[in-house]
């Protein structure tokens, strides 16, 4: 099992960002709420807390339960999560008469782990509403900017695991160094080892889909020539080979000769695919129709009539594969409460119920850029990673008016 560290989302709009800072320096972390009891997760080896656009100051300000964190694993707050940890432990947190937004640039900066090979007057991105004007007792001050006193505090040993506090945000890219201010954070103060590969999460995921889909059970995936479907299925053909039966639906309006190209490379990747020419289908659907949500409408319809054709020709099938990824998963969480709602447009309208299919999602933990560096370590063609991306309704929408066959080969 990887070390872990867990994000605990205040609602910033920057939280998904530390996590993919987090993991591009290979160590493996996931986003929850910040009301998030963390204390019975395993592996849990560091915490950072996320902004806000809330103030601290506000009488429904949100809180982190901080006596279940401090001194309990290493934290860093970042910007919001340094305000709460201020405030709470006594220090002095203001509103700014203007909100601080920009670039700015460190002074008078500590010697500290935390810096090692920081330049001393780095540029840093601030966005924040509310002003640490005093650190609580027993913290000693790191830095400050050419703006504001408090840059940057740190506890000083009154608790068994460091507290570190940041006005800034080192997951911009404004903030030169702030890659670096988070792997010394991650690997030299909380001592985790930096194991989150491509490589490793194939390794891993191969084995976990083997343990989860057993020894005899089909899978079915339909798939879209993108980068997640293809990703995904060549995970589960690793684990499973030709218990994978996958399908690839021509719906009469994709790309110039899309069909049989990507129907070609998914040959050579070895893939048990299945090509559905449904064109006819499709445009019969669509005759006399020119608005476009209507369109989409039609042809999504579509897609899950023929879906449900090729689920019902294989009855031996007992696994449904999504192309789930990890932000469809965060974003379908509020910060004021968990929800377990995947967002609805990577469910199939319902279809795992109605035919009675359970759901195997290979790429729930990855964000999209994750998920073509596993496609490279999975021997994946560029010219399917790099592909432009391109709408399930494709050419539906791009085409005014009426859609007729001979619109779409024009």
């Amino acid at each position: 099992m990887h070390q872990k560290v867990i994000i605990l989302d205040f609602g910033s709009q920057y939280t998904q960002l530390i996590a993919r800072r987090v993991r591009e320096l290979n160590v493996y972390c996931e986003i929850y709420p910040f009301n998030t009891d963390i204390t019975q997760m395993e592996g849990v080896r560091a915490v950072i807390l996320s902004g806000s656009p809330f103030s601290v100051r506000d009488d429904n300000a949100i809180h982190a339960d901080l006596d279940a964190l401090l001194g309990k694993y290493p934290t860093l707050g970042i910007c919001y999560g340094a305000q709460c940890i201020a405030e709470r432990l006594g220090g002095d947190v203001a509103r700014s008469d203007k909100r601080e937004y920009g670039r700015a640039r460190l002074a008078n900066v500590a010697q500290d782990t935390l810096f090692e090979g920081v330049d001393e007057h780095s540029q840093v991105w601030m966005s924040h509403g509310d002003s640490i004007l005093k650190i609580p007792e027993g913290f000693t001050l790191l830095a400050e900017t050419d703006s504001i006193p408090v840059a940057a505090f740190r506890s000083n040993g009154q608790f068994p695991e460091p507290v570190y506090c940041l006005q800034f945000h080192p997951e911009v890219t404004h903030s030169l160094d702030g890659s670096k201010i988070l792997e010394n954070f991650l690997v030299k103060i909380a001592g985790i080892t930096p194991d989150w590969t491509p490589d490793s999460f194939v390794e891993e995921t191969v084995e976990a889909l083997r343990q989860q889909i057993g020894p005899t059970a089909k899978v079915m995936m339909a798939l879209s020539g993108g980068v997640d479907s293809t990703v995904g299925a060549v995970l589960l053909s690793r684990a499973i080979g030709d218990r994978l039966f996958c399908f690839f639906i021509d719906n009469g309006l994709l790309r110039k000769n899309e069909f049989q190209e990507v129907l070609d490379t998914y040959q050579t990747l070895g893939l048990n695919v299945e090509g559905v020419d449904a064109k006819d289908k499709f445009y019969d659907a669509l005759a006399g129709i020119s608005d476009p949500e209507t369109k989409r409408k039609i042809i999504g319809h579509g897609f899950i009539e023929v879906f449900e054709y090729e689920a019902e020709a294989h009855p031996e099938i007992e696994y449904l594969a999504q192309g789930t990824i990890y932000p469809d998963v965060i974003e379908s969480v509020s910060v004021h409460g968990p929800s377990v709602t995947i967002k609805s447009h990577h469910n199939v309208g319902g279809l795992p119920e109605r035919l009675k299919l359970k759901i195997v999602e290979p790429l729930r933990m990855l964000f999209k850029d994750e998920v073509r560096r596993v496609g490279t370590a999975l021997g994946i063609p560029q010219k399917i990673l790099g592909r432009h991306p391109f709408p399930g309704p494709g050419l539906g929408i791009r085409i005014l008016g009426e859609i007729t066959p001979d619109k779409v080969a024009m």
